[in-house]
């Protein structure tokens, strides 16, 4: 079969007659072509019979016969011009399923067939009387998932009770009570909470890069911390006898395994809190792909599976808290009588480090005993004498002399400083929020209570048995550093700069606060 040469334009197969592309060519007797259609109007309309072209005479009207070369060339030139002038399909339109080789962008779809076609390809249907019964749509991709499989008709609907598409024979059926609304009203609503979806996705990934820089800002410092704790032990150690180069060696290892420890932990949570933010940043990006699709259906079909963002930790109470030196060397020159001043050096340096945990604090009026008086400033309390009438309420002590801080703490660590100049009794420390305030509480570890008690010249940690404590001179100031993690609660005299007592393995952590205590 001849083949058109695409090189050629549309005047070398146009009718000199009608100007257009030959519709049924036929040549006359001097070898020029015509339609048929044109050449036939051109002789009806004249008394003799000759050539357009070239006015040659025929004597008798000739019998025009079809040029089939001409005529295939001619269907060669059409197709190549209508694929010429359909476009290439282009990413997010839909392709044409009969092409083959190079895929035209298709103009129809069609719900019986299931197939869509381009320009070329859809012919048939506009010309076959069978196939112009079918039913022809705006292209549409990926047809067979579009079309109901019970009722073989177009999903239309959306129902809302069930969340799926439908089409309009199953509101008669299966949905008949449950509201369905068209599915682009629905995608409209499906894209809103997309964009919603994204936004709290974004959020998600900024805060586990926030904690992330939480706990390397931690980490940082933990190493600061180790690297002062194992330079302050040289110099310690240093000074000692042969005989104590074992327990520095001990020392500094426990010292480098908490900071192992601490590293390890930091790592291990920064890389789940990375591999959440890959998992978050790829359904952030398909989010926001499906977001932006014009495909009703596809979005609806998809949205459920990206409704709920990956099951992720909830970071908000995750910290990673550096290891605690506190009280490390001063427990372990407590062995040592030999070397009484160099623990009063090392101690001096240890009341320097907790002193950065410092708090401010201040007295809760509505917790104080009706005898004891609160300054406007709550930082101040002193014993009355006189009963006042204060409300009752289940925060009051009304039958032991004390008054707790407004301030309550649940993890970490934190330092406070009581003033006791000039006092002659005094008690305080730390309580945990169920001490008992209505009766006579015994205040002891056991009960949840870590304080120390002034009186008779007498200084005494409050324990079942009590710990007589040695009083140097006369207190003025007193300290409290409270280490939940590691169970401590230390106290010391600021101004002689020395430490007094420690009671270690409390029991702090438990599901509730603890407030600072005191009382005169």
């Amino acid at each position: 079969m001849a083949s058109a040469n695409t090189s050629w334009s549309e005047d070398n197969f146009s009718c000199s007659i009608c100007l257009d592309v030959f519709n049924s060519p036929v040549t006359t007797a001097c070898g020029h072509n015509f339609c048929r259609t044109c050449i036939a109007k051109f002789w009806d309309d004249q008394v003799q019979y000759n050539c357009p072209v070239c006015n040659e005479l025929f004597h008798t009207r000739p019998d025009l016969r079809v040029n089939t070369l001409l005529s295939e060339m001619v269907d060669q030139f059409r197709l190549s011009v209508r694929v010429k002038e359909q476009p290439c399909v282009e990413p997010g339109e839909v392709p044409c399923d009969v092409c083959t080789g190079t895929q035209l962008k298709a103009v129809k779809s069609c719900l019986v067939c299931l197939i869509s076609y381009c320009h070329t390809h859809l012919e048939p249907h506009q010309r076959v009387a069978g196939l112009k019964k079918h039913l022809l749509v705006e292209p549409m991709d990926r047809l067979e998932d579009r079309m109901c499989k019970k009722h073989n008709q177009l999903l239309e609907l959306f129902c809302q009770t069930d969340q799926v598409c439908v089409c309009q024979f199953c509101t008669d059926g299966d949905h008949r009570s449950h509201p369905v609304v068209p599915i682009e009203e629905e995608y409209e609503v499906k894209t809103a909470q997309l964009g919603k979806m994204a936004s709290e996705v974004q959020q998600m990934i900024q805060e586990r890069k926030r904690k992330i820089k939480e706990i390397k800002d931690t980490e940082d410092r933990s190493k600061v911390d180790a690297d002062r704790q194992i330079a302050d032990a040289e110099q310690v150690l240093t000074a000692l006898m042969s005989s104590i180069e074992k327990w520095r060696d001990d020392f500094n290892q426990t010292v480098k395994e908490k900071l192992k420890s601490t590293e390890k932990q930091a790592e291990d949570l920064m890389k789940e809190l990375e591999q959440e933010i890959e998992e978050l940043t790829n359904r952030r990006s398909e989010v926001k792909q499906l977001s932006h699709t014009e495909d009703h259906l596809h979005l609806l079909q998809t949205f459920s599976s990206l409704k709920n963002p990956p099951h992720t930790r909830d970071w908000t109470t995750v910290e990673v808290r550096p290891p605690s030196y506190v009280g490390s060397l001063r427990r372990s020159l407590d062995q040592l009588e030999e070397t009484l001043n160099m623990e009063r050096k090392k101690l001096w340096d240890e009341l320097k480090m907790v002193q950065q945990y410092e708090v401010d604090v201040t007295l809760d009026p509505d917790t104080a005993h009706p005898r004891l008086i609160l300054s406007e400033d709550g930082k101040q309390v002193h014993y009355g004498g006189v009963l006042k009438e204060l409300p009752d309420n289940h925060k009051r002590f009304t039958n032991c002399i004390y008054v707790v801080t407004r301030q309550s703490f649940s993890s970490g660590r934190f330092y406070f400083e009581v003033q006791v100049k000039n006092k002659t009794t005094w008690r305080l420390g730390v309580a945990r929020e169920s001490i008992n305030r209505k009766g006579f509480p015994i205040l002891t570890p056991e009960n949840g209570s870590w304080n120390i008690y002034f009186t008779k010249d007498q200084l005494v940690f409050s324990d079942n048995p009590a710990v007589l404590l040695p009083v140097r001179a006369e207190l003025q100031k007193v300290g409290v550093f409270v280490d939940y993690d590691e169970g401590l609660v230390s106290f010391y005299d600021v101004e002689a700069r020395v430490h007094i007592y420690s009671a270690t393995g409390c029991t702090i952590r438990v599901p509730e606060q603890t407030y600072n205590s005191s009382s005169v």
